[in-house]
């Protein structure tokens, strides 16, 4: 049997929950979701403090201006663009450490692909370690060569750099770094005495 006036009575019902679920609801839409904390990324362990920072704002620099740091790879570390954007496509590799890979493997005498496989195929991700596991132990000169690499390629790209006491005394100020940068990459004048004249064979 259906009752007389069912009908309004349940309209009102049903207005009077949704006017009371309406304020929760709005509050609810209006709560911005909660962003995702970023990453954080391990940092380098080279063994030298001052590299260890200068990597990790390469990683900042790289992922900004790609194409320039590709180029400084190729054309100042001896780095063919494909095999670095491969590379950097591999899980775990950031740009600090193909970098450092790279500028070790120059000032040490060995291939860039020797030091990725060395430290591609590390069970830690650890420079230091990956360093004292090569035939020859790391030595201070190849850190300074390192050092002086990060120094020469933040000159090129125009980024500032903060160097410390040893580095500003081996290396001056930018204005001196430019001028010696210049004078390297003048052409070294010709002798104007000319080839050296061949003597007639004696008889």
């Amino acid at each position: 049997m259906r009752l007389r006036g069912s009908t309004p009575v349940l309209w009102l019902l049903a207005s009077l929950v949704a006017w009371t679920a309406a304020p929760a609801l709005a509050q609810q839409a209006a709560t911005p979701a909660t962003p995702a904390a970023p990453a954080v990324e391990a940092p380098y362990t080279t063994g030298d403090a001052w590299i260890d920072r200068q990597l990790a704002d390469i990683d900042a620099y790289a992922r900004r201006y790609p194409a320039s740091f590709l180029d400084e790879l190729e054309r100042h570390l001896a780095v063919r663009r494909g095999y670095a954007e491969a590379v950097l496509g591999a899980q775990g590799w950031r740009a600090g450490d193909l970098y450092f890979a790279c500028a070790w493997a120059q000032a040490a005498q060995l291939s860039c692909r020797e030091l990725v496989r060395a430290y591609s195929q590390a069970a830690a991700r650890d420079w230091q370690a990956v360093l004292e596991a090569l035939p020859a132990p790391p030595a201070n000169t190849n850190y300074r060569q390192v050092r002086h690499a990060i120094v020469a390629s933040y000159d090129r790209w125009d980024r500032p750099i903060e160097l410390d006491a040893r580095l500003r005394e081996q290396l001056g100020d930018r204005d001196q770094r430019l001028e010696r940068a210049r004078e390297a990459a003048q052409p070294a004048p010709q002798s104007k005495s000319g080839p050296t004249p061949k003597l007639a064979p004696k008889r």
